[in-house]
């Protein structure tokens, strides 16, 4: 099996019956895996054997239900500038309609507006909005029923179909009555039009963040080729190429920096307001912006395997993909529109036949009950938070793999914490130089510690030197390491040794050396010509951020452990030191997914697993929620269902902060799309009516109003998920 997934936009979905109308033709294709139809973002993630079939046939198919295609190569048509024409189309003839229509049933205008004349006027008034402004809605209700569902479409061209062809027959045989609903009508269709109006401008917005990302990928780069600088098409640059960035630039592409030092701007990408400094032999991302100096890179990665590429990527499968709480939104979906078509004829049979109104009031109530009636709202209320909510999450340089993650982390129980390079930097740094012999200053003992230790590959011996590069060190002679002890040197014609080897103390330094361990650092001892000089400390420095980190998780209520292979001392004095009440220490990487499954079981609830995506990706895999902490590397991206760009460790409760909120607006969402129907379909059936002390406008709903509030549901519950950006 080939397995290949690909992202398709759509055009002409309306409501989520017709999101759902693809995806179950689309399931239907021998070969197809998987496919996530969204409403929200037009998009249709499909996930399929290769082999088997082919992007053409799944693109066939989405034509063949009625729907329209945008390939790579083609712009997306701007659905604001269409809804934009059609609507002010509609104005132009339906408002001069409207007072026509008005005048003349107050008395304004006279006798001649009585005339049989006036009622042609109107009807040729209608048409361009009947079947040019509204034909969309024809279009979508024949392509909806042709595949056996209804939706939105099928509700707007019945309750304006039901309008005007009454009014049509009204002018042809006055048996049918005397009274005329072009207006009515014209009215639903262009207010109706508004609400798409306004929701297209809004649903633009919840795809605002990607598009920014994607606004960030440089078009050119200045590359030297053959000793020569060019500036060349970023689709040009290959693997291994020199590339220049000047002040002030953004970086074409991920690479290492060969020569130069700079600051840059990461930002953009990582959520990191600092910038970061930048030398001979970093690693840069691309889309980042170089402040200050010149700076010259090989490029490492280019085209869709730029860490940029990557993130858009996925950003988007995220958006595309569809959180377990929207299945319900699915199901309600499913069958809202034929029942809401029975409620409405129920109430045109009950209010003429039962209670005896005459046809053309029993008409209009329902006409109202099919137009206030909004699946849109539905079918909106997951998608348009789940949209905002991964894009806000990679603005501040959080990346949810899919939309299932997102929803997850809201209902987290356990945050478990690896310590290397989580917790802790993972990188050992000297901490304490101790004067044993008082005839050597602290900066002489660390001179002769770091000179012996140049010749050597190990990691405590690359902390010191490190630790030491503001000093002019010697060259090593006789360089002999010693496994499992240290090693000796000769450095200015004397001896010198590090390690644990033992020697000499006093009762004193005893002590400073058991209170330094007892700190989770390992002591070196330092001798010179045989004599103990010194001690120096070195330890995996806990992060700054940790700390405070782990009292931020503590506040949402959550429990944290931290889960090492190191040993009980050390894990324990880290922990101590962040506010870690629970250690698992001693763990190997190929236990810690087993120690995840038993924290599972024993909490009964969801657990998260923050690591650095590499050592731990068992634990991540394992975890209900993997979140890799780190720079982004592809394994991270991989395993995990978060990926956090930076390395601060508060973004874990950010992530999760940013779920709970994301899940709160869905349910507000979910809420109102109910909650509206629920009370407002039964208005417009009318059961307010013998409630004689309310204003008639609720006892008797004209369906215009009923369009206006079928419009403001839509609209109202993008708002709410656009909220989202700025918390």
């Amino acid at each position: 099996m080939s397995e290949k997934k690909i992202t398709i936009a759509i055009t002409g979905m309306t409501c989520a019956n017709c999101s759902n109308t693809i995806e179950r033709n689309l399931k239907k294709l021998k070969g197809m895996a998987q496919v996530n139809v969204n409403f929200a973002a037009e998009k249709a993630s499909c996930q399929f054997d290769s082999t088997i079939l082919k992007q053409t046939d799944i693109i066939k198919k989405i034509e063949s239900v009625g729907f329209g295609v945008v390939s790579d190569k083609t712009e997306k048509p701007n659905q604001v500038i269409n809804q934009y024409r059609k609507f002010w189309i509609g104005v132009i003839f339906t408002l001069p309609l409207f007072l026509l229509s008005m005048s003349r049933d107050f008395g304004f205008l006279g006798e001649w507006a009585q005339g049989a004349w006036v009622n042609w006027l109107m009807l040729f008034m209608t048409l361009p909005v009947q079947f040019y402004v509204g034909w969309d809605y024809y279009v979508g209700a024949w392509n909806s029923l042709k595949n056996g569902s209804a939706n939105m479409d099928v509700l707007v061209a019945m309750g304006t179909s039901v309008a005007f062809f009454y009014s049509l027959a009204v002018m042809l045989n006055p048996v049918w009555g005397e009274h005329v609903y072009f207006e009515t009508a014209a009215l639903i269709i262009t207010i109706i039009k508004l609400g798409k109006l306004l929701e297209a401008k809004a649903k633009s917005k919840t795809g605002a963040a990607i598009k920014k990302l994607m606004g960030l990928q440089a078009k050119t780069a200045k590359v030297i080729r053959d000793g020569v600088e060019s500036n060349i098409p970023i689709e040009s640059v290959v693997v291994g190429d020199i590339v220049i960035v000047r002040p002030g630039e953004s970086l074409p592409v991920d690479g290492k920096v060969i020569d130069g030092e700079s600051s840059v701007d990461e930002s953009m990408l990582t959520g990191e307001s600092l910038p970061v400094h930048k030398q001979k032999g970093d690693s840069v991302i691309g889309a980042t912006l170089n402040k200050q100096g010149l700076l010259k890179i090989v490029a490492t990665k280019v085209g869709a395997e730029t860490a940029l590429a990557k993130i858009i990527n996925l950003v988007e499968e995220a958006q595309g993909s569809k959180a377990p709480i929207q299945h319900l939104a699915d199901k309600v979906a499913s069958f809202f529109v034929p029942v809401i078509i029975m409620i409405a004829v129920l109430t045109l049979l009950v209010w003429w036949l039962g209670i005896g109104e005459d046809f053309h009031t029993a008409m209009m109530r329902m006409v109202t009950v099919l137009v206030i009636a909004c699946p849109c709202a539905l079918g909106l209320a997951t998608p348009t938070a789940i949209m905002v909510g991964t894009a806000k999450g990679a603005e501040l340089g959080i990346l949810f793999k899919n939309s299932e993650a997102l929803e997850l982390a809201h209902k987290l129980k356990v945050v478990v914490l690896d310590k290397t390079g989580t917790v802790t930097t993972g990188e050992p740094t000297v901490t304490d130089i101790i004067v044993v012999d008082e005839g050597f200053k602290e900066e002489e003992i660390l001179r002769f510690a770091a000179s012996a230790e140049r010749g050597s590959e190990h990691p405590l011996g690359e902390a010191i030197v490190k630790f030491a590069k503001h000093l002019q060190l010697s060259e090593p002679q006789n360089f002999k390491a010693i496994s499992g002890h240290g090693i000796v040197a000769m450095v200015d014609n004397r001896q010198v040794a590090l390690g644990n080897q033992k020697l000499e103390e006093s009762k004193k330094v005893s002590k400073i050396r058991e209170d330094l361990q007892a700190q989770a650092k390992t002591v070196i001892n330092i001798s010179i010509d045989n004599q103990l000089v010194g001690l120096i400390a070195i330890a995996d420095t806990v992060k700054t951020s940790s700390k405070e980190a782990v009292e931020e998780l503590h506040k949402l209520g959550l429990q944290v452990l931290m889960l090492t292979g190191d040993n009980q001392a050390t894990a324990e004095a880290i922990a101590k030191e962040v506010g870690i009440e629970r250690v698992l220490a001693g763990v190997l990487p190929d236990g810690k997914a087993a120690e995840i499954k038993k924290l599972q079981a024993e909490y009964q609830g969801i657990v998260a697993m923050v690591g650095d995506g590499i050592n731990d990706a068992p634990a991540l895999a394992q975890a209900d929620v993997g979140i890799a902490i780190g720079t982004g590397t592809d394994i991270a991206m991989e395993t995990a269902d978060v990926t956090l760009m930076r390395g601060d460790l508060r973004t874990v409760s950010e992530a999760i902060a940013l779920s709970k909120a994301t899940m709160r607006t869905i349910k507000q969402n979910l809420f109102w799309a109910f909650g509206y129907n629920v009370v407002l379909v039964p208005i417009a059936m009318g059961v307010l009516y013998p409630f004689t002390a309310l204003p008639m406008m609720l006892r008797s709903l004209h369906p215009a109003l009923a369009a206006g509030a079928m419009a403001f549901s839509s609209v109202s519950v993008v708002m709410n998920s656009l909220r989202l950006r700025n918390r």
